[in-house]
């Protein structure tokens, strides 16, 4: 029986991949996540990519590799791979939002009570509530035993200082290389960033965010910057040299015509050597000044939750409460973009499942 707080069901794969639902990746590895790597490289063992891919085509959802790695159903619908998943049968509840849970176990819903011998608490993280994770799961867990490591957004686009020049770009995309710095580089990504009118959005800017999040809330640590090359590759020593070779020449065909002219006005010519260098730093070392995150709203994923520790890998087991399975974003794991939290989804739930379902037949 599957007890769901929601009117409807699978909000949250609905709008997964601006409606086509990003299935999972064609590779996924361990280091594609956030925690403790050697723990999620168990969970991941037990249910391949490959598997994954023969398990939705068993459904009869086929799917499709695009250019960068993400596996889409051929369709290009979310509701696709959700009227699969549901139609594999099973009760299921809506509008039955679970407010506790006793050992034992009896589940008290908004619709009355449940009786169970094995539960599996499903519930996500605090990433868009509105669809229904609204981090109450966190409570349940609690009030079973667990602990839940500090819980904020991840994979959210990022907000600047009001009237800072990277609003007046939305709309345009460029490939760049972002670092977060705290005395150190604690953190760098490459990819798309998309600038937009409250700041930075896009596949770089959303995967570099936890990692600024993270920095910002370590205890007496200085503010983290957020740092911009505009050209992956380059170094200020490289750049220089080109820019002495080639000139203006050297940004033909490499950034969008609007971020070139804001980093290097097309009409300044025969540069000064200081000039020179200040439109280098400007090119692979701008800081870019974050002030906050969107938050949970607009998050796609949270990071933090249930420790990996209090879980028994083999089975994902409750290790503080005998009879309760815990899967998916409730638990402190947090992964890329590009469809690597689904399949973190896919192979903890189907583990959390076979385990309940064999404990309960045993």
């Amino acid at each position: 029986m599957v007890l769901d707080g929601a009117k409807k069901i699978g909000a949250k794969i609905l709008i997964s991949g601006g409606g086509r639902c990003n299935v999972t990746h064609d590779v996924v590895a361990p280091d594609d996540f956030n925690g403790n790597r050697n723990a999620i490289a168990k969970v991941l063992r037990t249910f391949s990519v490959e598997e994954t891919v023969a398990w939705f085509s068993s459904m009869g959802v086929e799917l499709k590799r695009e250019e960068t790695g993400k596996l889409f159903p051929v369709t290009d619908r979310a509701r696709t791979v959700l009227e699969a998943l549901v139609g594999e049968g099973g009760d299921v509840l809506s509008e039955h939002r679970v407010e506790a849970l006793e050992r034992g176990f009896t589940v008290h819903t908004s619709q009355g009570t449940v009786t169970a011998n094995r539960v599996i608490l499903a519930t996500g993280g605090r990433s868009v509530p509105k669809t229904g994770s609204d981090g109450h799961g966190y409570d349940i867990a609690r009030s079973l035993g667990h602990t839940i490591t500090p819980v904020f957004p991840a994979l959210v686009p990022l907000i600047v200082e009001e009237g800072h020049w990277i609003q007046s770009l939305s709309g345009t995309s460029a490939e760049v290389e972002l670092s977060v710095i705290a005395g150190k580089v604690i953190a760098r990504q490459r990819g798309s960033m998309l600038f937009t009118h409250f700041g930075i959005s896009g596949p770089a800017a959303l995967d570099i965010s936890r990692h600024w999040i993270a920095a910002s809330a370590a205890e007496a640590a200085a503010a983290p910057l957020l740092v911009a090359n505009f050209l992956p590759g380059e170094t200020f020593e490289s750049l220089d040299r080109r820019i002495l070779a080639e000139g203006r020449r050297v940004l033909r065909g490499r950034l969008p015509e609007r971020l070139a002219n804001v980093l290097w006005p097309s009409e300044v010519r025969n540069l000064t050597k200081e000039e020179r260098r200040r439109i280098v730093r400007s090119l692979i070392e701008t800081p870019i000044p974050v002030v906050r995150d969107r938050g949970f709203d607009y998050a796609e994923v949270t990071a933090g939750g249930v420790p990996l520790s209090e879980i028994d890998l083999a089975t994902m087991e409750s290790r503080r409460c005998e009879g309760l399975y815990l899967c998916g974003e409730i638990l402190d794991v947090d992964g890329r973009i590009g469809g690597y939290n689904f399949q973190w989804a896919w192979a903890s739930g189907r583990l959390a499942g076979n385990s309940a379902a064999r404990a309960s037949i045993g």
